[in-house]
């Protein structure tokens, strides 16, 4: 199969419509076989010498030249776009990886927190978060991902699709105070499982991050966490922010490390705390070795349409042939 697509890929670039460029002699046919244009003008013409004393001998004559040239190249490559021009090239297609991914992500309003340095700068923490996540995404191509945000409640702002652009462009849309400013961790974890308990894939994944600790929700995320086991989704869980309960702060504002652990341990997954931004990408490499997306993807042959090119040809000839028929 290799070996016939790498010959396919050495022939020369076809046409999808090569018929059309059997109209190419049209304007011909038509300046020999139809009726001859009358004078269309009874103005005196100058003597040829007068005109090109008056406007320069050469730039008339270019001029004519170019009145003359620019409507056949108009024409010739518009049947060429009209022709469909493309070529073969070798695609890869990354094949489905039989895993679902829902990232749940905490929009409180602590998330607004500028005490991060990403690449040199200070940024805030939902900044850091959109850039970072969004990357990952980009990178599963061959997994159904999907994303769920919470703050006083969840709901989910991208339906699992293997469409990994539209769900990295809904990540990089977040907005703090969508969902509430308080952190329903439990709830969030709990709408992602409710939408993996539909899912056949055999492989489910819940990546839950969240920089505070668990104010709001009907639901214990210890409870949560036991029904992750018993649908067997492996949960992570990354604790953002630089104080933690588990390192011996108090401050109120302290992420919960302690209770996000327990939950990714009882669901058979990993644990991350991230203080910055260079963890932050360092948890996005650990999670890309955890959870590999497909890389040994097969390669196919796949057409790559040319015809903008003479389009755009087309057009500029067909503008110029009207600049300079005004012109003369």
């Amino acid at each position: 199969m290799d070996e016939l697509i790498a010959r396919m890929l050495d022939a020369t670039p076809g046409f999808a419509d090569p018929w059309a460029l059997l109209l190419a002699p049209l304007p011909l046919l038509m300046l020999r076989y139809g009726p001859r244009a009358r004078a269309a003008s009874a103005a005196m013409a100058a003597p040829e010498s007068v005109s090109a004393m008056s406007r320069g001998a050469e730039a008339a004559l270019a001029a004519r030249m170019g009145a003359t040239l620019a409507p056949w190249v108009a024409w010739l490559a518009l049947l060429l776009a009209l022709a469909g021009p493309r070529t073969l090239e070798n695609a890869p297609v990354a094949p489905p990886s039989g895993r679902d991914v829902l990232l749940a992500i905490d929009l409180s309003g602590s998330m607004e927190r500028q005490d991060f340095v990403y690449r040199g700068a200070q940024a805030r923490r939902i900044d850091v978060t959109r850039r970072v996540a969004a990357d990952f995404v980009r990178g599963r191509a061959g997994d159904r991902v999907g994303l769920v945000v919470f703050g006083d409640h969840a709901f989910v702002a991208a339906a699992p699709s293997f469409d990994v652009e539209a769900v990295a462009q809904a990540l990089e849309g977040m907005t703090i105070g969508v969902a509430g400013r308080s952190t329903a961790i439990s709830d969030g974890l709990g709408l992602a499982l409710r939408r993996l308990d539909r899912s056949d894939a055999p492989s489910r994944v819940v990546i839950l991050l969240s920089d505070g600790t668990n104010t709001a929700g009907m639901v214990r995320p210890q409870e949560a966490a036991a029904l992750a086991a018993e649908m067997g989704v492996r949960v992570h869980t990354i604790a953002l922010g630089p104080l933690a309960r588990g390192e011996g702060s108090q401050d109120r504002n302290a992420v919960d490390d302690v209770t996000l652990a327990q939950i990714a341990h009882a669901s058979g997954g990993a644990a991350f705390r991230v203080r910055d931004g260079e963890d932050f990408r360092a948890v996005d490499a650990a999670l890309d070795a955890l959870e590999p997306s497909p890389t040994d993807a097969p390669r196919i042959a796949a057409w790559r349409d040319l015809w903008p090119w003479p389009a755009a040809l087309s057009l500029l000839a067909a503008a110029l042939s009207l600049a300079l028929g005004r012109a003369t």
